[in-house]
């Protein structure tokens, strides 16, 4: 695991993601603000052509290449490490010609059954987050008896058919799926247990856990104040940094955020705190 927890910056080039859907449509803005994300400190820009907010729709798959790839080539290009989020093989091979060095998958291989076959021909770290349903429908999904056990469990499904399919396990990232056919408390029950989720597998190592928290829904849930309604996700930042914070301290390996610099700041005191704790008084 990485002495500090890496920062991975959202860039959504889609009209109707929950938080900007439509501010970075246009290539040229997506690019700028891809090397804005970048100068602000993330470590890589997580690239993504469809909307996974709940109830969202699919789009096809030349759209989806059509509004990624040159964003993720012009990136590329300037030596930003780039990660594409796709749920389909095509568009992660076409991606990773164009630059990108990771494939981040919601579904971790379920949407697509080529896509395990293809992450494991292009030798690249991969991101298998714990996924029920597609977002049109993944809210019918969010019931469990023990979500840390299910969830953990389901992980380590995706985690061995994906090694069966060829995928190197040391390039796997374990992704959660916080607000993916989770309910407020199933989120916070997720976050309290990361170590738990962090020893999926029987490698005799920890798994890479990435956490993506940033102005979800649970989040504008615990700090709505009493008799108002949930903050839009824009007011949920303050409340994303101390999720970041609280994971860096708690071993995860990286962040999916919106605000960039707010999170490498967190990342920096957690850090702080924890050396000055672990050193000599």
């Amino acid at each position: 695991m990485s002495e500090r927890t890496l920062v991975w910056g959202i860039l959504n080039v889609t009209p109707d993601s929950f938080s900007d859907g439509g501010h970075f449509l246009a290539a040229d803005a997506a690019i700028q603000q891809g090397l804005g994300l970048a100068a602000a400190g993330a470590d890589v820009v997580d690239v993504g052509g469809e909307s996974t907010r709940p109830g969202a729709a699919r789009v096809d798959a030349g759209t989806e290449i059509e509004r990624v790839l040159p964003v993720i080539e012009a990136l590329a290009s300037e030596g930003v490490t780039v990660s594409i989020d796709t749920m389909r093989g095509s568009t992660a091979r076409a991606a990773v010609d164009a630059g990108a060095r990771y494939v981040n998958d919601v579904s971790g291989g379920l949407a697509d059954p080529d896509m395990a076959r293809i992450v494991a021909e292009l030798e690249v770290d991969y991101v298998a987050m714990h996924w029920r349903a597609h977002s049109a429908t993944m809210d019918q999904h969010d019931v469990y008896d023990d979500v840390v056990a299910e969830v953990r469990d389901e992980l380590l499904k995706r985690l061995q058919a994906l090694t069966d399919a060829g995928v190197d396990g040391n390039r796997i990232i374990l992704d959660p799926g916080l607000g993916f056919a989770k309910v407020g408390e199933h989120n916070w029950t997720l976050l309290a247990h990361l170590d738990e989720l962090r020893h999926v597998g029987t490698r005799g190592q920890s798994q890479r856990v990435l956490i993506g928290a940033s102005r979800k829904r649970f989040l504008g849930a615990t700090i709505a104040r009493s008799g108002e309604q949930q903050p839009p996700p824009e007011q949920r930042d303050h409340a994303t940094t101390a999720v970041t914070a609280l994971a860096a301290q708690a071993g995860a390996w990286a962040v999916r955020v919106h605000d960039v610099r707010a999170a490498c700041d967190a990342i920096a005191v957690a850090s702080a705190w924890r050396n000055a704790s672990t050193g000599a008084r």
